[in-house]
């Protein structure tokens, strides 16, 4: 019988490397902390010295992923967003046979949104080729988190983890009907599929083309 047994937590698998992993536990503890951290507080939350967390600080800034600001706190740089604005078509082309599918088979607009900041960012739409009018929807466009099915869902999934289905009416434009959900279990990446229309869709028969849709998405990205 073959056993084996978990790595303990902030120990060191030996096959990966200990200055990178921590240098991106570094980057995860600043995107937590939008107003950045001490080099102290940065040295509690990944239980090293200060010299080691002075090293990795220069190392990111050195990559244009982190920086000082006059108070000697921490935060993300610029550079965080190109490698975020490379990662969006490998999110779009994940995406694209998926909400091909959606989009065909409910007849409206179908869509891929993830976290940008406090925002839901569509990063992919797909519209029907074969229904007199929909939605136009645009890549690009965002909207409050707060606001429309694709972010309320992902509100709603860091809350309880329900990979459910959602449904707005109206909450970000007059007449528009929008059923989303949550894409799961891809580190990293906080996203939903969802469909928008006009008219109102069946949740008992859209919903569950939506889950399948994100569940199909969440695939191509593992």
């Amino acid at each position: 019988m073959t056993t084996s047994t978990a790595t303990p937590a902030g120990e060191h698998h030996p096959e990966t490397s200990q200055t990178l992993d921590r240098g991106l536990r570094a980057l995860e503890e600043l995107a937590e902390v939008p107003g950045g951290l001490t080099v102290t507080e940065l040295a509690d939350r990944l239980s090293v010295n200060r010299t080691i967390v002075y090293r990795l600080l220069a190392t990111l800034e050195l990559h244009g992923l982190a920086r000082r600001d006059s108070s000697g706190r921490a935060r993300l740089s610029i550079g965080v967003l190109a490698l975020a604005r490379q990662v969006q078509p490998l999110l779009r082309e994940a995406a694209t046979i998926p909400l091909r599918r959606l989009a065909e088979e409910v007849g409206a607009t179908a869509h891929l949104t993830v976290v940008d900041g406090s925002e839901a960012l569509a990063v992919a739409v797909v519209e029907p080729t074969w229904t007199d009018y929909h939605v136009a929807y645009r890549v690009g466009s965002r909207h409050a988190l707060d606001r429309g099915a694709a972010g309320r869902v992902i509100l709603n999934y860091r809350e309880n983890k329900s990979a459910g289905y959602l449904i707005t009416d109206g909450e970000l434009q007059f007449g528009a009907y929008g059923i989303a959900a949550p894409v799961v279990d891809v580190p990293g990446v906080e996203a939903s599929v969802g469909v928008i229309s006009f008219g109102q869709l069946d949740p008992n028969r859209t919903g569950p083309r939506v889950i399948r849709a994100a569940t199909e998405v969440a695939s191509a990205l593992r």
